[in-house]
Order: structure tokens, then C-alpha cells, then sequence
């Protein structure tokens, strides 16, 4: 199950792929992405992904299969991972052992491992073009987090998500409050429906090798107060004045009783249990987050509320890269198949019953039910213009991991927020320096 940005910094996996410049040889062994299948003029392709539960493997079969019939001549192996964690580890084995998929999820830090190792293609090479056509048509936040700091083109957008609040309206409505517009307003609300056994917000800070929502949270607020965590070249700044204001304000609202800290998205489970109000997660946790309310009260869905500096958000999900080991044949289906699960049809029935996000605009003329329906996914989707994406760069994952650290050292142990975010920013600027 994969629900939100999981950045996770597994060392020997990084150190393994770097340690793989070169090996994409030009004679792939033919179990590394289900071989060409020579009778009948058939080709095997394979696709590495994390959506192993609900209705993210089960819409993803089904467009496979629609894909699969509307082209004969291609079978896709679907290799399914049960999270992002599990899933960076069996991309990395699988390339060491020359076994690669031909495609895969990736987060922006692994291609950027992965480019800077040649072990997987620009899109130049397979799409012919470096803009090829339709890559006009995403949203420009989304073509903006396709392009690795050399300028090129090396992925292709498929599961794209913004952060959202979720919330119990029937909980607010007691209250005389409606869904906050700022973090002032966050704050206020917050802290009036707790109490009497109710805790606002649960989040989970993670671990330093995978940072959780409590995370991203952080992120947020720091991107909403002026400075994001990550400069636009990846130098951490987390101990800038908005980063220190944003853990400020919730080891406030941790003092104040309205902030929880747990595992396992305990803002769902506390949402759903009617013990919390609120839920700051992926847009495509939208079905994980009904499935817990089951119909108990009203689940209200709204873009994240703005801040000093205006609108912000974070942008998460992955995209997919082609490893270099595919021959031409599996390169040409790979990424027929690629531009089908970005099309606007698939896009459209993807963000329909998943909850992540079209990546094109094109897409929202086919979704006309689910929109009346959810008629915050409007809102969602113009988040991609301004949402933040995580720098791709290979050292992002570890000093994430800082970040982590410092809040659980204010979160759990109480300790200064300046303090423990000037301790991040030693140690994240180390991790970049080390990787450089």
C-alpha cells in the first residue's frame, strides 16, 4: 500500500547503485524485464510499482489489461512491491544482479541516482525528443519535476498527489467553525474541538530512514511561511526563520493538547475513530481515509490552508523511468505503455478511483461524475501549479532523515526547535557534501 511520499534513505542501496556506473550492458539478460518473446513477434515488458492494495492495484490491472488488448503485441508484467521502502531495495537488487525491470517507480532522488550510475535512459533515447509530444499537456508543476538538474528529460509522469486536509465537518459544525483557510485559522480550530478525549491531529514524524506525513506536514508549513526546506539546487535549509516557525507551531499546538504523535497514519485511524478532527495526508489517501470514517460522519476534503506567504503545498507521488538494460523493442513498448498511463483517459479513470491527481488538465473533461461528487479535486489539482516537489537530487533522502530526527526531538523529547533544527542542517549539510 503506497499513500504518500515515503523518501526512504537506504544507505546500501544508494551506495549500491552508485557503485553501478556502467552496468547497463547492451546485453541484457532476458529475465530482467520478461524478455523479448520472439513467436509471434510479441514483446515482455515489466513494471516495478508500489500500488499493491485497494483500488490502486486493482485500476492499475485494469488499465494494464485495456492497454494489453488495445495492443496485442504487448504483454506488461506487472511486479508489485508492498511499499516504496521494499521497492527502492528490489530496483537497486535488480540492477545489480542485471536483472532490471524495464520500468519503474521512482522518486525524484532515486533517478537522480540512477542517471548519475547509467542505469536508466533519458527519454531522448527511447521518445526520440527530449519534449516529446504530450509533455506540454501535464500540469507545468509536474513537467517541472520530470527534468534531473542536467536539464534533460528522464521521467515520465504517472501517480501524482498533493497534501489535503481531511476533517470531520460534523465535529467543526459543534463548534460553530468551518474548515480553516490559514494556519492561524488551523491553529484556532485546532485547538477548540480538543479535548474530552479528542486530539485535532495525529501525525507521524517517521524514522530517519523514512520520513512519515508528520514530515511532510513540516514541509508544508515551512513552504507556506516563505522558504521551502529544500533550496531549488537541494541545499538543505532547515533551519531557516519559516522552517523554525513551522516546528514552533506545532510543538505549540502539541503543548496546547491539539497535536498527537503516532505510527501507522494515526491522523486516519484517529479521524476515523471520531477521536480527532482532522487528517493531513495525500489526496490519494481519499479512499484509505472513507474506508475509515465508513460513513460515521461527514468527511470533508480542502487544500491545505495558506500562510504567511501565501499558498503551498508538496508535491508527492513518483514518476517512471526506463532502465537501460530494455532492448529496443521492450524500450519502444515501455514507453507506449508509458505515454497510455499518462494519457488523459487513463489519467482520468486513474484519478477516479484512486484519489491521486490527474496530471493533465485534459483529464478533468472525462471525469465529470467524480468531480460533482468531489468537487475539492478542482481545488486539488491547481495545487500542482505551486506545490513544491522534492529536489533531485541523491543526497535529498538522508538529510530528509535530519529533518526527521530534529522533529522528533521536539515533538517527543521537548526539546528547542531552533536547536534541534540547527543540529539538522549541520548534519543534512554534511549528507550533501558527502555526495557531491
Amino acid at each position: 500500500m503506497s499513500r504518500t511520499r515515503s523518501s526512504i534513505a537506504l544507505l546500501a542501496a544508494a551506495t549500491a547503485v552508485a557503485a553501478l556506473a556502467g552496468c547497463s550492458s547492451s546485453s541484457p539478460s532476458s529475465t530482467a524485464k520478461g524478455g523479448d518473446a520472439a513467436s509471434g513477434g510479441k514483446t515482455t515488458i515489466s513494471f516495478m510499482q508500489a500500488m499493491s492494495s485497494g483500488t490502486q492495484k486493482s485500476t492499475l490491472v485494469a488499465l494494464t489489461t485495456a492497454f494489453e488488448k488495445a495492443n496485442p503485441g504487448i504483454t506488461v508484467d506487472l511486479q508489485f512491491q508492498p511499499d516504496y521502502g521494499t521497492l527502492q531495495a528490489k530496483e537497486t537488487a535488480a540492477i545489480a544482479a542485471h536483472n532490471a525491470p524495464t520500468l519503474g517507480q521512482a522518486y525524484e532522488s532515486w533517478a537522480a541516482t540512477y542517471a548519475n550510475s547509467q542505469v536508466i535512459l533519458p527519454v531522448s533515447q527511447y521518445a526520440g525528443s527530449d519534449s516529446p509530444a504530450g509533455l506540454s499537456d501535464f500540469y507545468t508543476g509536474v513537467q517541472n519535476d520530470l527534468r534531473l538538474p542536467d536539464g534533460k528529460l528522464w521521467m515520465w509522469p504517472f501517480n501524482k498527489s498533493v497534501q489535503v486536509m481531511f476533517y470531520n465537518q460534523d465535529m467543526l459544525k459543534a463548534k460553530n467553525l468551518t474548515a480553516p483557510a490559514t494556519w492561524a485559522d488551523f491553529a484556532t480550530a485546532a485547538k477548540a474541538v480538543s479535548g474530552g478525549g479528542v486530539t485535532a491531529i495525529s501525525i507521524d514524524p517517521g524514522s530517519s530512514a523514512a520520513p512519515g506525513g508528520g514530515d511532510t506536514m513540516f514541509e508544508a508549513l515551512a513552504a507556506a511561511n516563505g522558504t521551502p526546506d529544500f533550496a531549488k539546487d537541494g541545499t538543505p535549509q532547515f533551519n531557516s526563520p519559516a522552517a523554525v516557525q513551522a516546528l514552533t507551531y506545532l510543538a505549540d499546538l502539541k503543548k496546547a493538547g491539539a497535536l498527537a504523535v503516532g505510527s501507522n497514519y494515526p491522523g486516519e485511524t484517529a479521524l476515523g475513530a471520531k477521536k480527532g478532527a482532522f487528517d493531513l495526508s495525500s489526496v490519494a489517501g481519499y479512499y484509505y481515509e472513507n474506508q475509515a470514517v465508513g460513513g460515521k460522519f461527514t468527511l470533508g476534503t480542502e487544500v491545505l490552508p495558506t500562510g504567511s506567504a501565501g499558498p503551498s503545498n508538496i508535491m508527492t507521488g513518483t514518476n517512471l523511468v526506463m532502465f537501460a538494460s530494455a532492448s529496443s523493442a521492450q524500450q519502444a513498448a515501455g514507453w507506449k505503455y508509458m505515454q497510455f498511463l499518462a494519457s488523459a483517459s487513463s489519467q482520468a479513470q486513474w484519478a477516479s478511483t484512486t484519489g491521486y491527481l490527474p496530471v493533465t488538465a485534459k483529464a478533468l473533461p472525462l471525469m465529470g461524475d467524480f468531480l460533482a461528487k468531489n468537487p475539492y479535486l478542482n481545488t486539488a489539482v491547481s495545487a500542482l501549479a505551486y506545490a513544491v516537489p522534492t529536489p533531485p537530487f541523491a543526497w535529498v533522502s538522508k538529510a530528509q532523515g535530519e529533518e526527521v530526527v530534529a522533529l522528533q526531538q521536539v515533538l517527543e523529547k521537548g526539546m528547542d526547535p531552533k536547536a534541534a533544527l540547527d543540529a539538522a542542517q549541520t548534519a543534512a549539510l554534511a549528507d550533501q557534501k558527502a555526495a557531491q
